[in-house]
């Protein structure tokens, strides 16, 4: 008996491994035979390479970006699904009233009503129209045609085709996520009411000028005590990365080894799984582009082949006002309805005045009586970024490139170049703008008052841009730039940490190799945090230390500034920066409005200029009415409640506070907030060298607790070095495919976090030895 039912559980179990292993089969993408695509014109031989990228070789741009559309789709259709979703206020739809909130923000921006108006000027004869709407062809004919991703079997969603305007969303979400005056004007303006405009004095919300700057060159009351936390709130649960930073640099052939151009480029987005980029090769008689691409974007931002290589930062410039509304402001009026997963549609109002739309009722906090407006370049100077994508990619010399970014009026990026005949640039893009001397857009304005209104628009020829400098290299850290116009242009911009330390590297080699470049994307080193750490041990009164006490000063002050995973210093630093904010500023702000500056760049840049500050009114504790507290207190106080803490969290032996307990990344899928999927579609967690602003920079969140879970960092780590142009160096932080079937889903995890990097190839000889061919067919009623 007990023979026949262990033959019977084997049996089941045999079925199920065997119906298991066919729905594998069945759902992965294919990476080779052959497939009939409608609407082609010629057959497009697709190889794919080790790591999964498509190099598509076709007889004509139109097919060769339609079948960019079906490999992106097979691999990609569920991050494209979400990717649309957010800018258009859609997520309510397949996720539920958890995400009402999010959608009646895009919504009340206005993203996709002004793509909407926007498509109906642009030229469809354009070739960056018609190669986008073969982009999109190949993408809706995977939806027809092939297999539907799990996520949508899961969460009960139809397949809907992708239009031109969800390429326009993608846009404005980028936009969006470039913003930081959603979570910094609404505070400080709200600080200054609360507190009065001395407190702000101290804050640095004008970089200084001895700071290290992007160098030109030109050759050829109470109201927002919740807005901040709602903005941060909503963007946490997009399942989507935002963009935050990134590091770049080109350098001149002067001070390279071999005499070539050598370009590098690691834009910093917000992990998830799957990875933002997705590597594409298209190979035409008349073009060739190695790119990235962001889903439902057929023309990349970042790519190279034998002749140029491109690629951005972000620039960080202020391109978003918020203006106090005169209560008898009238209205334009429109209606939107959301569509909720298992509930009700939401159908409200949005109103649009002269500065653009009301804010009231989309980011909370913001109380009735006082109407806020949103003026954003975006929406008020509309750029055709489709087109702007496909010049720049289509570039062929430095004159080219130059003249399709300095269309782009939003958002602000640095736009970089370099190519094989030695030209390096850097152009800072954007529409800029001056207000009337005085007038502060870091805070409200006021809408009724004809000087704040008042507004000059800066022609791009004023924008900062360095072409075949001095010098010999281009950079952006996301730093500030020298003077626009003779003065520093207002903006978000991180402090100089990043910007120093690749100045100081870039400064001491004139032979550079890719070698050297590789090991420069990976460094870990700070210039900023020992001269800070020298500060703060100066300050510690040495009366009554501990033991382990003394044991972290010894520690710090033999501490370099590397964030490495074996060494204590990084755990120690961290913990001792948040009390040292907290006990600064929490007492005057408020615990909520403290954890909300946490979210800022404003804080970033505010730890050095405090520290350094002997005279300041945030010193003193309000607190303790009978005491006044000075800096050394503060640093003293935050030492002794940092070590305290991490005793309590690591125990008495100093040794065991690696940075490795503290730090660790995970890539996360959208169904991370279910726990029984969430093992099975996230990547990690690991355990990673970094940390914040160094050129490794691995982003978390500051926070008491002493664990540290990394959010954002290098998206991809890419050296195009023009004296071995053919054998071009990239990464991503997990894997080619968002398809959790595929052999390259999380094939890149492991080399991403050694610090490796994998062939960019562009071959052809070598691309065509791949054992991996999927060619694509075009239908008999396809063919002209």
């Amino acid at each position: 008996m007990l023979k026949k039912v262990a033959y019977f559980l084997l049996t089941i179990a045999i079925l199920l491994a065997v119906v298991a292993f066919i729905f594998v089969q069945n759902n992965k993408p294919v990476y080779n035979g052959s497939k009939t695509i409608e609407g082609l014109q010629e057959e497009v031989s697709v190889y794919f390479d080790t790591y999964g990228v498509p190099h598509i070789f076709a007889n004509s741009e139109a097919d060769a970006y339609q079948a960019l559309g079906y490999v992106h789709a097979q691999d990609r259709l569920w991050q494209m699904e979400l990717i649309r979703r957010i800018a258009a206020g859609r997520l309510a739809e397949i996720f539920g009233e958890q995400l009402v909130k999010t959608d009646k923000l895009f919504r009340g921006m206005g993203v996709e009503y002004a793509a909407k108006n926007f498509i109906e000027q642009i030229d469809s004869s354009s070739q960056s129209f018609l190669l986008s709407q073969a982009y999109l062809d190949g993408i809706n004919n995977f939806i027809d045609e092939g297999k539907t991703p799990i996520e949508y079997q899961l969460i009960g969603v139809e397949k809907e085709h992708f239009s031109i305007k969800d390429i326009y969303n993608v846009y404005g979400y980028m936009a969006f996520s470039f913003a930081q005056a959603h979570k910094t004007d609404l505070l400080l303006t709200d600080l200054k009411e609360a507190l009065g405009k001395n407190y702000l004095l101290d804050l640095d919300l004008d970089i200084s000028p001895r700071s290290t700057l992007i160098k030109n060159s030109r050759g050829v009351k109470r109201m927002m005590a919740q807005t901040g936390k709602s903005i941060n709130n909503i963007v946490d649960s997009l399942p989507v990365s935002p963009f935050v930073g990134s590091n770049s640099w080109v350098i001149g052939p002067q001070k390279t080894k071999n005499g070539k151009v050598i370009f590098a480029n690691d834009p910093h987005i917000g992990f998830s799984q799957p990875s933002v980029w997705y590597q594409a090769h298209l190979i035409t008689p008349k073009t060739e582009m190695y790119g990235f691409h962001l889903a439902l974007s057929p023309f990349p931002v970042l790519g190279h082949n034998h002749d140029i290589a491109i690629g951005i930062t972000m620039f960080e410039n202020d391109d978003v006002d918020f203006f106090e509304e005169d209560i008898n402001q009238q209205y334009k009026v429109r209606e939107e309805i959301i569509k909720v997963k298992n509930s009700e549609d939401v159908v409200f109002e949005v109103k649009t005045g002269p500065h653009g739309p009301l804010m009231n009722g989309f980011l909370e906090g913001l109380v009735e009586e006082r109407k806020i407006s949103m003026d954003w370049i975006y929406l008020k100077k509309p750029t055709d970024l489709l087109d702007i994508t496909y010049k720049a990619s289509h570039a062929t010399s430095l004159i080219e490139f130059r003249d399709a970014v300095s269309k782009i009026n939003a958002p602000g990026l640095n736009m970089m170049y370099g190519d094989a005949k030695g030209n390096i640039a850097w152009f800072g893009t954007g529409k800029l703008y001056e207000r009337e001397e005085g007038v502060h857009t870091k805070f409200i304005l006021n809408g009724s008052n004809e000087i704040d209104e008042k507004i000059s628009y800066l022609d791009f020829e004023q924008n900062p841009q360095a072409i075949n400098p001095s010098w010999h290299y281009v950079y952006s850290a996301n730093n500030q730039p020298e003077e626009v116009n003779g003065k520093l242009y207002p903006g978000y911009y991180l402090p100089e940490d990043r910007a120093k330390r690749i100045v100081e590297l870039l400064e001491s080699n004139d032979a550079f190799t890719s070698a050297d470049v590789e090991k420069m994307l990976n460094d870990v080193q700070s210039s900023v945090s020992p001269m800070l750490v020298k500060i703060i041990l100066e300050n510690i009164s040495k009366v009554n230390l501990s033991e382990t006490e003394k044991e972290a000063i010894a520690i710090l002050k033999s501490w370099k500034g590397d964030y490495k995973k074996e060494l204590v210093a990084p755990t120690i630093y961290f913990k001792f920066i948040y009390n040292f904010l907290e006990n600064t500023f929490a007492d005057e702000m408020g615990q909520e409005k403290f954890e909300q500056f946490l979210q800022t760049h404003l804080y970033k840049r505010q730890i050095a200029k405090q520290m350094r500050l002997n005279r300041s009114k945030w010193w003193d504790d309000i607190e303790t009415k009978e005491v006044k507290e000075l800096k050394d207190e503060i640093i003293t106080r935050s030492f002794h409640e940092a070590i305290k803490e991490l005793e309590d969290q690591y125990g008495d032996d100093i040794d065991d506070w690696l940075w490795s307990s503290s730090l660790e990344v995970n890539h996360k899928h959208a169904f991370d907030q279910n726990s029984l999927l969430r093992g099975f579609f996230n990547v990690g967690p690991f355990k990673t060298d970094g940390g914040i602003e160094v050129i490794n920079n691995q982003l978390f969140k500051l926070n008491g607790s002493g664990q540290y879970e990394v959010v954002a960092g290098p998206s991809t780590r890419r050296i195009i070095d023009f004296s071995d142009v053919e054998n071009g160096k990239a990464i991503l932080p997990t894997g080619q495919s968002g398809n959790v079937f595929s052999k390259h889903y999380k094939d890149q995890a492991d080399k991403y976090l050694k610090g490796e990097y994998i062939k960019m190839m562009l071959n052809k000889d070598e691309i065509k030895s791949s054992k991996d061919i999927l060619v694509l067919l075009p239908s008999k009623d396809s063919v002209n």
